[in-house]
């Protein structure tokens, strides 16, 4: 995809205003683009001091007339912020965007939606405080009748020097549940290790720490949403049971060699 001279203000809805949402909707609003935000938190003040709509009835913000609605709830809650949202309020075909961690589950949830464009920027408020130059931005269009509204939005994160990655919602699941999906569970372990800075750290040490610290940042529900809805990382989880079943299983038998040899 190449920068595009012809993109547009848009007319963005956010459900799930939280962190994540927060952190790409101050490029968007610095962008120019108009935001409405909806959330089960009251963010009201936080938005009104944002130039953002914040509403707290679901109907009205879905009657607002956005030309996309950008999804930042959680893995978990997705499928019940869906089936609460009266759709029949639309009043015309909107983009359904969303930027989850797991890309299958959504895209499954949203295609019973209008368009729908499968993204996961591949980062976050603390690796994309200084920017997203070079930053990885997957995105599948899954079903676009709208190119232009489709293409306005992507320009948003390819404008600010997102490398953009377009790759299928299945792609991304087996390469996620085999690198963030194994980097969530070693930070987590680590966590569980109670690990803690030395006054002594090696190079590599030290790495452990950042990414114990790192990963106990993101809540306990990506986690588990990682791991639940993302066939992939199951079938990782699975492999490395029975890998270690079979090491356990060596190591009885080398143990029973040994005994014989005697």
């Amino acid at each position: 995809m190449s920068a595009s001279s012809d993109s547009r203000i848009l007319k963005i809805g956010i459900v799930g205003f939280g962190p994540f949402g927060q952190f790409l909707g101050k490029t968007m609003i610095k962008q120019g683009h108009i935001l409405r935000a909806t959330s089960r938190s009251d963010y009201s003040e936080l938005c009104a001091n944002s130039g953002i709509s914040f509403f707290r009835e679901i109907g009205a913000f879905l009657e607002a007339e956005n030309d996309v609605i950008l999804i930042c709830t959680s893995i978990l809650s997705l499928q019940e912020v869906l089936k609460s949202m009266p759709l029949h309020h639309l009043k015309r075909p909107t983009l359904f965007a969303d930027v989850l961690s797991v890309k299958e589950h959504p895209r499954n949830v949203l295609l019973r939606e209008h368009d729908v464009l499968c993204t996961h920027p591949m980062f976050g408020p603390e690796s994309g405080k200084d920017g997203w130059k070079g930053l990885n931005f997957m995105y599948e269009k899954v079903r676009i009748r709208n190119e232009a509204i489709c293409s306005s939005f992507l320009q948003i994160f390819e404008s600010e020097g997102c490398r953009m990655l377009k790759m299928s919602c299945e792609e991304h699941d087996k390469l996620a549940a085999r690198s963030q999906f194994l980097t969530h569970t070693i930070g987590r372990v680590l966590s569980e290790m109670e690990i803690q800075s030395t006054s002594i750290n090696t190079k590599r040490f030290e790495t452990l720490v950042q990414l114990k610290e790192g990963t106990m940042n993101d809540s306990s529900d990506l986690f588990s949403g990682l791991f639940v809805h993302n066939r992939f990382a199951q079938q990782e989880k699975v492999k490395q049971e029975l890998i270690e079943k079979m090491n356990e299983e060596k190591d009885l038998n080398d143990s029973k060699d040994v005994e014989y040899s005697r």
